[in-house]
């Protein structure tokens, strides 16, 4: 059953976090994601959803970099139930997919409650100051609505930032599966 984001007020301050990355070994905390946006998205191995857009997110991440601009993945859906969604899976579709963001391990799922993250993918950006700008929906794509996957949403609100502009309040949800809460 597909559920949608939760769509939290604008203006949120990024949680805090320090959480594992699976393909180094070290741990990633906000603090160490600098730059003049942060783009923050909840996705997971074997969600259908996510698969659909994996090659997107792989594109995202190299193009914001190449613009000093932050980019996480997270995953937090339970790895009892779903193994496939484990941290050496984890490093495994990174590569598979080509995805150069940090891809990282929220076990106690406490990171997927402060954001109120609810899907895969769920995707949330912030601005310089980590206040939120966007969230919901990386663009109009699902998988079988033949829409190309191209970050449409997600790009427009992080040039918004970069360009010193308001992000626009027409924000669309995120839909996908529900994160495996234990």
């Amino acid at each position: 059953m597909a559920i949608e984001s939760t769509m939290i007020e604008l203006g949120t301050p990024a949680p805090s976090f320090t959480l594992p990355n699976p393909a180094t070994g070290g741990m990633v905390s906000l603090e160490d994601l600098t730059g003049p946006a942060l783009v923050v998205t909840f996705i997971c191995n074997h969600c259908p959803y996510v698969q659909h857009v994996a090659a997107g997110l792989a594109a995202l991440g190299r193009d914001f970099a190449e613009r000093g601009v932050a980019m996480v993945a997270i995953s937090s859906n339970d790895v009892v139930t779903y193994p496939q969604d484990g941290p050496e899976q984890m490093v495994a579709e990174a590569r598979r997919h080509g995805w150069t963001f940090p891809y990282l391990y929220d076990e106690s799922q406490d990171v997927a409650r402060a954001f109120s993250a609810a899907c895969t993918p769920d995707t949330f950006v912030f601005d310089g100051e980590r206040r939120l700008v966007y969230r919901g929906q990386l663009d109009d794509s699902r998988p079988k609505n033949d829409q190309p996957v191209t970050g449409a949403d997600v790009r427009a609100a992080v040039a918004a930032v970069l360009g010193g502009r308001q992000v626009g309040a027409d924000q669309r949800p995120s839909i996908g599966c529900g994160i495996k809460w234990r």
